[in-house]
């Protein structure tokens, strides 16, 4: 098996569905560029495919029958063999093939970008399910491996339609995006050494998504990088937004609606303020649109701690699209070196604030374990309240973007700084804090022993002011495995 960054688990699991006695199905999902594709490649670079297609970004049925024919006259060996004339034909071809040359070993299918082949009126889904329900179901030497960016099209089609292929698949995978670990491993792979204080900075704009980490380029400076990869006319990476929306999700005008409102809710917001603000209708192509985005990595939804009703706050989560929208959208093509000369710009800081708040939900487990509660229960969540709530007039309120509730009768109320040095608590961030948990104890009730922590980059400074401090996490911690 060849060798690649992570997805360890993964591999695993695709070799146990190829060793097994029985027909497999596995289905291999996620966002564009995260590598699925590579993925399943390398996992079975060794012995090959016994048929592999993939599908056409928004070509018409009949490019995609002839695309599938090249593909099958490859491995059959046979120049003479037609293009089918619809896709029933052009399946009865490929189980034609199979079955004619049965080796005894598994043998292994890849249809990779499966959802762009079922174009609209092309009866596709029927030809696949009347393939693998009606065959290749019962042929104990197969493994077919379907792959797809279009997510909503995998999560709707394949596993919530209550149709032929409903809970056919043996396997469900959802490629995430790297953790902090696998992209410095991953870049030190790409010949590129950067100090972990930036490879966090690459991480808040490019997320874990190797194909972005890839246009990085050694001898070049972090901010060199991103301005030659979006602030560049004709960069590498300037038109990647749009195709990202588009092939992962139909009706994909929805989806940008509701991020671009997001983006500019720190504490994010609720389904109606969603729809207060975007004026999309209230019915189930918005419900549908904001689960999906959930799915995908594109939302987290949270609810507040101590609210008695359950409604639920999404808050933007996907670092690309969050800096691309606050960054990209306005700026690209003005200034070749834009993002060179944002240092310390006020936009810049916030964003970068806000950032890594994401990045420490997005590796709570290792947050966890440096706390040394990695066994504890836990709930992460939120919290503020308005001025009305704290009964002071001189009160302007009170926000706290990170707590986590322990099982153990504890909840660690969590600031984060990203800072480019030891962080220093001076007499105002200190009474600020006592006051923010003093307005938590008396809003929640709550009777758990509160615990002050600090996540920074490089710690916290002891001064007069630190000794309140009761756990600290560091960007080092971050990177654990």
């Amino acid at each position: 098996m060849a060798t690649i960054i992570g997805r360890k688990h993964e591999q695993k699991e695709l070799r146990r569905l190829y060793e097994s006695d029985e027909a497999e199905m596995v289905v291999v999902y996620g966002r564009r560029r995260v590598g699925k594709t590579y993925l399943v490649n390398q996992t079975f670079a060794e012995q090959g495919f016994d048929f592999k297609v993939t599908g056409l970004y928004k070509k018409r049925m009949a490019i995609q029958l002839e695309n599938f024919t090249l593909a099958l006259r490859e491995y059959a060996d046979d120049e003479s063999l037609p293009v089918a004339k619809n896709w029933m034909e052009a399946f009865g071809q490929l189980k034609e093939f199979l079955k004619a040359t049965h080796t005894g070993g598994k043998r292994v299918l890849f249809f990779d970008e499966l959802p762009w082949m079922d174009t609209r009126g092309s009866m596709f889904l029927s030809a696949f399910e009347w393939f693998w329900n009606g065959w290749g179901g019962a042929q104990q030497d197969l493994m077919l491996i379907v792959c797809g960016s279009a997510t909503n099209w995998i999560i709707n089609k394949l596993f919530k339609q209550k149709g032929g292929l409903y809970n056919r698949a043996g396997s469900k995978m959802f490629l995430r995006p790297f953790t902090l670990a696998e992209t410095e491993q991953y870049l030190r792979k790409q010949g590129i050494e950067m100090e972990r204080y930036d490879i966090a900075q690459a991480y808040m704009i490019m997320g874990g998504i190797p194909y972005y980490l890839k246009q990085l380029e050694s001898g070049r400076t972090l901010a060199d990088n991103i301005d030659n990869c979006f602030f560049k006319k004709n960069g590498k990476l300037w038109d990647e937004f749009d195709n990202l929306y588009e092939t992962l999700f139909d009706q994909s005008e929805y989806y940008l609606r509701i991020v671009e409102a997001l983006a500019g809710k720190r504490i994010g917001l609720t389904r109606d303020e969603i729809l207060t603000l975007t004026k999309l209708p209230d019915n189930g192509l918005t419900s549908n649109a904001l689960k999906d985005l959930v799915k995908c990595g594109f939302l987290r939804v949270y609810q507040y701690y101590g609210r008695k009703n359950k409604t639920q706050t999404y808050q933007l989560a996907d670092f690309y699209t969050l800096f691309y929208l606050q960054f990209i959208k306005e700026n690209y093509g003005q200034d070749e070196h834009f993002w060179t000369h944002m240092l310390d710009n006020p936009k810049k800081n916030n964003w970068l604030c806000y950032s890594f708040e994401q990045l420490i939900k997005d590796h709570i487990e290792q947050v966890k374990r440096a706390l040394g509660i990695g066994s504890v229960l836990t709930r992460q969540s939120t919290w503020f309240a308005e001025k009305r709530d704290l009964n002071d007039d001189n009160a302007t309120g009170a926000q706290i973007d990170l707590l986590i509730d322990r099982r153990d009768k504890a909840i660690n109320v969590c600031e984060a700084k990203f800072y480019s040095g030891e962080f220093t608590i001076d007499k105002d961030y200190s009474l600020n804090l006592r006051n923010k948990i003093a307005a938590f104890k008396s809003v929640t009730k709550t009777r758990k022993a509160i615990v002050p922590t600090m996540i920074t980059t490089f710690g916290v400074k002891h001064n007069s002011y630190s000794g309140n401090i009761q756990q600290e996490v560091t960007l080092d911690d971050l990177f654990e495995r």
